[in-house]
């Protein structure tokens, strides 16, 4: 499987960060150890959604979608 996810900060919860990953569990635990360059400076996170998809190229496909405008949109509408 592999996972499009989508990440909020605790101490500054207007930001968000949407990511993709093979383990979900892991991934969380490098942000929140501050490994990724994009995230370090707001931590800590926790896990807003996530949404398991069965072959890579649609997984990427819907990252993709989910930081375009429209897709930033949907978020707002209907998880934040």
């Amino acid at each position: 499987m592999f996972y499009v996810y989508v990440i909020r900060s605790i101490s500054h919860p207007k930001r968000y960060y949407i990511g993709f990953t093979e383990n979900i569990d892991q991934r969380a635990k490098e942000h929140n150890e501050g490994k990724s360059l994009h995230t370090a400076k707001y931590g800590p996170w926790q896990l807003a959604v996530y949404l398991a998809v069965p072959s890579k190229p649609k997984a990427l496909d819907l990252e993709r979608y989910l930081k375009s405008g429209s897709g930033r949109a949907f978020l707002q509408r209907h998880i934040f």
